[in-house]
């Protein structure tokens, strides 16, 4: 038995490992304990047609979001533009640029994403209808990143990220970071994936203080088929949320070339996500630009399901 195949067995062991107090006994859910809720929206429509199994994938501009590390593979500059119709009639906004430095190692990013709700009434026991004012309330994330490979098959990546919520006259505001790994195992096309987002200073709102989302991730890609013309892209991955029961996902995507792509996946242990499904067209290739236009529908149990669009170029 070569090297490469003594490895899946213990990768599969450690997956099952991490999976194993999730299909145990029921664990205590801290629902409703942790802040910035926002940070945890996936961005890009390409991983959440993926059903958000993303983090051993990370080959696109939304590595921003789920494993810095993977822009480090970029060879190209980019830029990404991601919005997300969500729930309770806000909105989702992300754009993020990937570049880099001449002479300089690796790749930067920056990246902007604001959750808002736009101007509403303010409303009172006698005037349900309105006073005449309004107010808003929303939240921002600023982040910058940095990713190098270490090896030709070993690549790490870091963002940090300033973090503001708005309700009002009201605002908090916090630092937090994240750092991810990505590990090509030479095992055919299998590569193994690693994050820890969020983790930072306790956000005080008003004179409470609450903790953001600090979330653990870990997963696996391969792909199952690539004669150049067709490849099927497989990846399954375990979360460790801090205010909820262990969960885990699992995508697929299809590509016809590099011109189209339709994608599929499910969730497994969560609240709400039932399935995904999605698509990605080729629009344009001209004078060294290209640009990718991606769309994702995310099931829902009990609320709506939710809509994504995003268009990345590349150049």
């Amino acid at each position: 038995m070569g090297k490469g195949d003594r490895l899946l067995p213990v990768l599969a062991a450690l997956l099952l490992a991490a999976a194993g107090p999730a299909r145990g006994a029921r664990e205590f859910e801290k629902v409703g304990t942790i802040g910035a809720q926002f940070l945890k929206i996936g961005i890009g429509a390409r991983a959440t047609g993926m059903a958000s199994s993303f983090v051993a994938v990370s080959d696109d501009p939304s590595a921003v979001y789920w494993n810095p590390a993977g822009i480090a593979r970029l060879t190209k500059n980019s830029i990404s533009f991601n919005e997300v119709e969500w729930l309770a009639d806000t909105r989702l906004t992300h754009a993020a640029y990937v570049f880099h430095v001449s002479y300089f190692p690796g790749a930067f990013a920056i990246q902007a994403r604001s959750l808002s709700m736009g101007v509403l009434p303010v409303r009172t026991v006698f005037r349900p209808e309105g006073d005449g004012t309004t107010y808003d309330a929303g939240d921002l994330s600023l982040g910058a990143s940095y990713a190098r490979l270490l090896t030709d098959k070993f690549s790490t990546g870091i963002t940090i990220h300033y973090i503001q919520s708005t309700l009002a006259r009201w605002t908090a505001s916090a630092a937090c970071f994240d750092f991810g790994t990505l590990y090509d195992t030479g095992y055919r096309s299998l590569k193994i994936g690693m994050v820890i987002r969020n983790i930072g200073s306790e956000m005080t709102f008003i004179d409470d203080p609450v903790k953001l989302p600090t979330i653990f991730q870990v997963g696996m890609a391969m792909k199952l088929l690539d004669t150049g013309t067709h490849r099927i892209l497989a990846s399954g991955e375990f979360q460790h949320p801090p205010d909820n029961a262990e969960r885990a996902c699992t995508g697929i995507e299809y590509q016809i070339g590099s011109y189209a792509a339709l994608r599929g996946g499910w969730y497994f242990r969560y609240d709400q996500e039932r399935f995904a499904v999605g698509a990605g067209a080729k629009l344009l290739s001209f004078s060294g630009v290209a640009a990718q236009a991606d769309y994702s529908y995310t099931e829902n149990k009990d609320l709506p399901s939710i809509h994504r669009f995003g268009v990345d170029f590349t150049f």
